[in-house]
């Protein structure tokens, strides 16, 4: 461990009363949801989206089809700047935990922690360096190094003790497939995480997360309309069991239904070859109210944030460091 940084954990329920606090990354998916006049019922109807889906998927001993509840934890990430001799804290990521309540047996299971993604760090670099990298620029591309430094710091918090401390297990990522690629569904099938997809070739999300240490694969779980993509380090599939994925995909499914409804709320399904658009036309809403556009506009408020406030007072520090870590 790098003698320059540590990290500290805080975490808050998520439930029907969660209220952001003013630390909060509010472009994340969950704080988005809990603002304005419908933040009560928003959540609790997205609450019960993920139970429900939850034992969809975990049907086997489970007749009345209620025998699981979820409930989540937003893990925040402060990572401690010591190698400035003032161990100042800036908000990094902000991730979720899943744990699930056996109302059978009564027992509690750990869940994965990852599923939702959100970074100061990561709104930096699309929302601010990206753009002005390409200002005047007639083809599109990405700055010399672009998410080095936001890899190196997430694989040192993943590798570090406050993290082993806290969980169990590698986190998984699960997010949107990408909008710009073409997936093609191949004869794999697993019994949670249903039918794989393959791309036709890595999207810019896909290297940003590779700079953090993390694969990719795609699958369409049973009863569901588009692929996730789940970011992973280790064995996706034998890693871990059944109903900790089974608490990543209910979480996730259920957000993106939300969030990206042209997609994950489409009233068909992805076929042999398919391209997520957001112009699909034929999907449903669900009952909860999200500002989609407000939520880019946020990003770029964010990134301005932790420009000011990390990359630029830091700079040199944070440059020194990422010189000294093994790509």
């Amino acid at each position: 461990m790098n003698d320059d940084f540590s990290f500290s954990l805080k975490s808050i329920r998520f439930d029907e009363d969660y209220q952001p606090s003013d630390s909060t990354r509010i472009t994340t998916n969950f704080a988005n949801l809990a603002r304005g006049a419908s933040r009560r019922q928003n959540l609790r109807n997205t609450l019960r989206m993920i139970d429900n889906r939850f034992n969809d998927l975990a049907h086997w001993d489970n007749p009345t089809g209620d025998r699981y509840a979820v409930t989540l934890e937003i893990i925040s990430v402060e990572m401690h700047l010591g190698a400035t001799g003032r161990e100042e804290a800036f908000p990094l990521i902000e991730i979720l935990q899943p744990s699930i309540l056996d109302r059978k047996t009564g027992q509690r299971i750990e869940g994965i922690v990852g599923n939702n993604f959100s970074s100061y760090v990561r709104d930096y670099d699309f929302s601010v360096l990206l753009p002005a990298h390409n200002v005047d620029r007639p083809v599109f591309e990405t700055p010399e190094g672009f998410g080095d430094l936001h890899g190196k710091l997430f694989q040192q918090f993943a590798n570090s003790s406050a993290y082993q401390a806290r969980f169990r297990k590698p986190p998984v990522i699960c997010i949107s497939a990408s909008t710009s690629k073409t997936y093609r569904r191949t004869g794999n099938r697993h019994p949670v995480l249903g039918v794989e997809y393959q791309q036709n070739e890595l999207s810019s999300t896909d290297q940003y997360f590779a700079k953090m240490g993390m694969q990719v694969r795609f699958f369409m779980p049973p009863n569901g309309v588009a692929p996730l993509a789940f970011y992973f380090f280790g064995d996706l599939l034998g890693d871990y069991t059944s109903l900790e994925l089974i608490g990543t995909i209910s979480t996730m499914e259920t957000f993106q239904k939300i969030y990206r409804p042209e997609i994950y709320n489409a009233n068909s399904a992805a076929g042999q070859v398919y391209q997520p658009s957001l112009k699909h036309q034929d999907y449903s809403l669900t009952q909860i109210v999200y500002d989609r556009e407000e939520r880019s506009q946020l990003a770029v408020k964010q990134g301005r944030f932790a420009e000011e406030q990390f990359i630029k007072p830091y700079r040199h520090v944070l440059e020194r460091w990422a010189a000294s870590v093994a790509p």
